[in-house]
Order: structure tokens, then sequence, then C-alpha cells
């Protein structure tokens, strides 16, 4: 029994020019794919951009790109910054005007100056809230509260210290192209010994105003008795003088009148002695 052996088949040429065309094809894609990355960009809402030129003038500070579709040199770069007003909680240990040590909890609100992202980044970074805004926070956290003693952080001064705080963090990272959008004390919290000794001078307090609130009306009760009073003992004065013995007898005549005239009655009419007025008897 004799095998034949069959010679290889060779392996199919691709034609010159279907090579061609798949190589450009492939490149392009590739191409495509880099650009889109890099030339094609889409700003999202509540964002701001700004333009690095690498064989420009670098960083323009001063030109914003807005929301939306842009078209960028693959050798340059966009920088994009969140301008949204964004929150972060700050936890701190402080101390007082009389050296007692006070844990606060704070938020603030704040966001990157839209116009100004280009300076910012130029200057201080992405990373503007660890660099900046918390050491100014603590900073002016610090020094505000140390002015005050507890129990006035406590209750009374709290919104006054929340304000101070606030217009000393704003006014020093303004110049650092940033904005501040508020401060807010969300906790204070107090040693308990001195916590429950303010709060029964606090109880104190009220109840010396409840105290106070009913003197002084007891007081004003008083003296609107003494003026209605006095005026009672006024207007007897001015009548008992202004009523001699004349104009009463007369002021009895005309009662004794109206009375004789009524036709209900039979009417007798005695004269009084010592020139009194007459007497009228009813059957």
């Amino acid at each position: 029994m004799s095998f034949s052996q069959q010679p290889p088949k060779a392996a199919p040429q691709i034609p010159p020019k279907v090579f061609k065309i798949g190589l450009y094809a492939f490149l392009a894609i590739m191409l495509l794919m880099i650009l889109s990355n890099t030339t094609f960009l889409t700003i999202d809402p509540g964002v701001k951009g700004v333009l690095f030129e690498r064989f420009g003038g670098g960083l323009d500070k001063e030109k914003i790109y807005g929301q939306g579709f842009h078209v960028v040199a693959p050798w340059n770069s966009m920088i994009m910054y969140d301008v949204r007003i964004k929150e972060q909680v700050a936890e701190m240990d402080v101390l007082s005007k009389n050296g007692l040590n006070i844990s606060v909890e704070l938020s603030y609100r704040f966001s990157p100056l839209p116009n100004k992202i280009g300076y910012l980044h130029n200057e201080i970074g992405k990373d503007y809230v660890g660099s900046i805004i918390k050491p100014e926070i603590r900073s002016a956290t610090r020094e505000v509260i140390g002015q005050y003693l507890p129990e006035e952080l406590y209750s009374t001064k709290r919104e006054a210290i929340q304000d101070e705080i606030f217009t000393k963090t704003r006014d020093a990272i303004e110049k650092k192209y940033m904005m501040l959008d508020a401060v807010l004390i969300r906790s204070v919290q107090l040693p308990e010994k001195l916590k429950a000794a303010i709060e029964q001078k606090l109880e104190e307090e009220q109840l010396a105003f409840q105290f106070d609130f009913k003197l002084d009306r007891e007081r004003k009760e008083a003296e609107r008795k003494i003026i209605e009073a006095q005026a009672k003992a006024d207007a007897n004065r001015i009548l008992n003088a202004s009523l001699t013995s004349n104009i009463l007898k007369d002021k009895g005549i005309e009662a004794t009148l109206e009375l004789a005239q009524s036709p209900n009655s039979k009417v007798v009419i005695v004269g009084g002695e010592g020139g009194g007025l007459p007497l009228i008897l009813n059957n």
C-alpha cells in the first residue's frame, strides 16, 4: 500500500491595495481615538475651563470656557474647575476667653470665583480647599472664640460669633480667588460640669426675669388704681365746689314737678321745714 504525500497549501496573499486601505483605516481609527480625548471636549454644567497652551503663552488666565462642546488642539490641555457651591464640615478644639477647652463643629459653604479660576490654578492649584480654606477657617475660629466666654458661645453670642468667623474667613480667601457663602456653628460641646452650671445660671436668669416682669406688672396696676382714685377725687371736688344750695333747691323743684305730672299718682305736697323741698306722697 502506498501513500501519496500532498504538498502544503500556501497562505492566501492579501492584495497590496487592500493591505494599504486596512493600514490607513487602522491609523485613522487610532488617531481619532487619541484626538477624541484631547481635542474634542465637553464641559459639563457647573464647570468652567481654562486653557494651557503648550507652545503658546502657557496658561491663559483671562479666557474662561463655559459649558458645552469645545475643540482644543491636541498639544494643548483644558483644566476644568467645578465652580458650584460645596459644603464641608470642620471639627476642632478651641480655647475660650477664660482658657477652657471647647469642641466646636461647624460647616462652611464655598466655591472658586468662576472668572478667576485661571489665577487660582496658576497660584494655588486644585487643592485650594486643603491649602487655603481649611487653614483660614480654623485660624478665624480660634481667634474669634478666644475672645468670648463659654456661656456666650453656648447661648447669647452664637450668631455674632458665626458672623465674625464668616467675615474673617471671607476677607482672607477672597484675596485668593475664592468665595465664602456661609459659616454655621453646628454644635458646641462643653465640659459637663460647665454645661450644667451654665444651664442652671440661664434658668435662674429666666426666673428672675419672670419675677421682675410680675413686679413691674403689679407696680403698673397699683399706679393705675392710684391714678383712677385721684381722678375720682378730683371730679368729686370739682362737683362739690359747683353745687350751691340754690342749685340743689332748683334741681329738687324740677324733679318734684316732673313727679307731680304723673297721671297715675295722686300727689300731696307738704312743705318741708327750714326751706326744705316739698314731699310727694302717693295713695
